[in-house]
């Protein structure tokens, strides 16, 4: 029961440590204003390992239009996971430690972190496109719903130009969101 515990703790603070530096790359690549909010909680939470990798990055790369910096703490953050419930699983199931981290574990940790930074995207991404599909319906024209419109136009652009609108209803948002669900369902 503690180890599930735990591993519910580890898993909850690291999702929001990679949505955190993952929404930031978006928010970035979108350009939008990152001195309102969400944008000041997630500098908040990233800038501690953000900025410094800007420094390390070559300049090509930290002027590119696509934040390498934020992108590559999201997945420090998924490696940095995968090795803590690692080490906490191996322990749990014959003290271990260190000594197991042959090549087997070293794909199992890579593999934990792909699939947990994977998870994450999709499930920020479906937060995202629900908060726009509700309030596309309760309060459009807010300032919330104009910088989700903002955020999630790039991925339902392409389902708007395939899916008519229903009597006046634009169905993207629930295509999308079943295809992000089925995206999760097949990484489980």
């Amino acid at each position: 029961m503690l180890i599930r515990v735990l591993s519910f703790l580890l898993e909850s603070l690291f999702f929001v440590l990679i949505a955190a530096a993952l929404l930031r790359a978006w928010m970035n690549w979108t350009r939008v204003n990152m001195r309102a909010q969400p944008g000041i909680f997630v500098m908040a939470v990233t800038d501690w390992l953000v900025k410094p990798m800007r420094l390390m990055l070559p300049r090509a790369l930290a002027q590119s239009k696509i934040d390498w910096a934020s992108l590559l703490a999201a997945l420090l953050f998924a490696l940095v996971f995968g090795l803590i419930w690692l080490l906490l699983f191996t322990m749990v199931l014959g003290g271990l430690g260190l000594a197991a981290l042959e090549p087997a574990m070293l794909l199992t940790w890579l593999g934990l972190a792909f699939k947990l930074m994977l998870r994450v995207a999709l499930q920020t991404l479906m937060i995202l496109v629900i908060g726009f599909a509700i309030l596309s319906w309760v309060q459009p024209g807010s300032p919330a719903y104009n910088l989700l419109g903002r955020l999630t136009e790039p991925l339902l652009a392409p389902f708007r130009r395939v899916i008519p609108s229903v009597g006046g209803i634009d169905l993207s948002a629930i295509v999308l969101i079943l295809a992000l669900q089925i995206g999760l369902m097949v990484l489980a």
